[in-house]
């Protein structure tokens, strides 16, 4: 079972990237429970979700641990670092946390995902570089079902933007070069 935790600040996506890997899981047949939480600001106050997946029926969705966090915000690195098993990963947003000290008994991948997402003219896609980085590091999905889980969610939604793949797939990478 896989234990992770997405975490920002309203408006970075977080809540997005916890639906993508909800959608991806539940369309590939996998168990799983989405719990989010959030602030009453729309932006700029907490946001997290915390989500199980498995291939087997799933009885508790909270836990106190986690396997993985993708901290898109230094508050919520800061927040949830402490919370990771030895040995899990943290995906940190290295655009975004700076004065951080990362534990030495777990995996940490920098992704810069908020200046790559800028780069590739979709600022809004910072979360979706995240996933690639979390994706390819805890090894959830090929990286290209993952990729066309997210193609397939925004299709159904009405929303197609192939800068979306493109970040993901920058996310991939860096985690691979990790």
């Amino acid at each position: 079972m896989l234990s992770i935790t997405c975490a920002g600040f309203g408006g970075q996506g977080v809540l997005t990237a916890g639906m993508l890997l909800a959608h991806v899981s539940m369309v590939s047949g996998k168990e799983l429970t989405w719990v989010p939480s959030y602030g009453s600001e729309m932006r700029g106050g907490t946001a997290s979700c915390h989500l199980r997946i498995d291939d087997r029926e799933i009885l508790n969705p909270f836990f106190k641990t986690r396997d993985a966090l993708i901290g898109m915000n230094e508050e919520s690195v800061k927040d949830f670092q402490e919370s990771i098993i030895p040995g899990g990963v943290l995906i940190s947003n290295a655009t975004m946390v700076k004065d951080v000290s990362f534990r030495e008994d777990i995996k940490v991948i920098e992704v810069p995902a908020t200046s790559i997402a800028a780069d590739l003219q979709n600022p809004r896609g910072a979360n979706i570089v995240m996933l690639g980085a979390a994706i390819e590091a805890t090894g959830l999905f090929p990286p290209e079902e993952f990729a066309d889980g997210i193609d397939a969610y925004f299709r159904k939604k009405g929303r197609n933007n192939p800068l979306n793949r493109e970040c993901f797939i920058h996310g991939v990478k860096i985690a691979t070069r990790a």
